[in-house]
């Protein structure tokens, strides 16, 4: 029987949102998706009758119906870049709601204590920051914050130079893990229904690519010749800001891929992260070349 029984996912047209959702679901609770836009089909989730609910994580005002409709006591968020106060006044929405406890989707770059990652470190500093509001507004012992690695789904950052056939990049021996979005979902739905005794449930694949090892599979996947040319940093966040990518990010981006690829690798909390996606949903991870045979059409 399902601890929590009435429960929100916020950002459930994502994939790992909607996999949460699903866990849950099948975990036997109550589920509500909390989106946008409630006309936007959710594929992995046609035919299930989730109650859809109008809401806006950026937008406090629109949460407390949101809530209130699902009459949910748990929900399911992920950390919001560009709040001027780190999701404080939404998270306070939401408390205020009738919500008690948060499943938060962080960064395994967030390591140590939160308030301690410098501002200019971009993505773990927006995470961290964001698990520093929860600790202020529900308290350290009422949020768990999923810390997952590598998403294998960022492959799709090259989704252009593989459909023409030449991936530039600074860095093809940058290490990392390539963990499915599915595995990281069903996670986060799993302790959303069920709890977790842990505060922090770090999440890495079984793993060890670098970006060409990983290329070369999409390769014989895809049964496509995938060059793979050498550029320099500056050459590759140029790259990343054309196609959309704020500054900040795109100097993250290649900061973290040119000087502290796979560093992750090292840390102390990386061999419990291989080990807890098993833990919390009884079955081995999803690897690299099995997601990549699932999710074909999305190159």
């Amino acid at each position: 029987m399902p601890i929590h029984t009435k429960v929100i996912v916020f950002g459930a047209t994502g994939s790992t949102g909607s996999y949460a959702a699903l866990q849950a679901h099948q975990e036997g609770a109550q589920v509500t998706l909390a989106v946008r836009d409630p006309s936007k089909p959710i594929p992995l989730l046609d035919g299930i009758p989730f109650q859809k609910v109008q809401a806006d994580l950026t937008k406090p005002e629109t949460l407390t119906e949101a809530v209130q409709q699902a009459e949910a006591t748990v929900a399911y968020i992920y950390a919001i870049f560009g709040t001027s106060d780190h999701m404080r006044a939404s998270l306070a929405a939401l408390k205020e709601a009738g919500i008690t406890s948060i499943v938060l989707l962080s960064s395994f770059s967030v390591q140590g204590d939160p308030a301690s990652i410098p501002a200019d470190d971009f993505i773990p500093y927006v995470h961290a920051q964001v698990e520093v509001s929860l600790e202020e507004v529900f308290g350290i012992d009422n949020f768990v914050s999923i810390r997952p690695a590598f998403f294998a789904s960022n492959i799709l950052w090259f989704k252009a130079g593989i459909a023409t056939g030449e991936v530039k990049h600074a860095n093809f021996d940058a290490l990392a893990d390539y963990i499915p979005p599915e595995d990281i979902g069903r996670v986060a739905g799993s302790i959303l229904v069920n709890g977790s005794s842990e505060h922090v449930v770090y999440l890495a694949g079984l793993d060890e690519l670098t970006l060409g090892g990983a290329l070369a599979l999409v390769s014989k996947v895809l049964g496509k010749e995938i060059k793979t040319t050498w550029v320099s940093a500056q050459e590759m966040k140029a790259d990343r800001m054309e196609q959309g990518v704020e500054e900040p990010l795109a100097q993250w981006l290649v900061t973290d891929i040119t000087e502290h690829a796979g560093e992750f690798f090292t840390f102390p909390t990386y061999p419990e992260a291989m080990r807890n996606v098993k833990k919390y949903i009884k079955r081995d991870p999803i690897r690299f070349h099995q997601w990549l045979e699932e999710n074909k059409e999305k190159f």
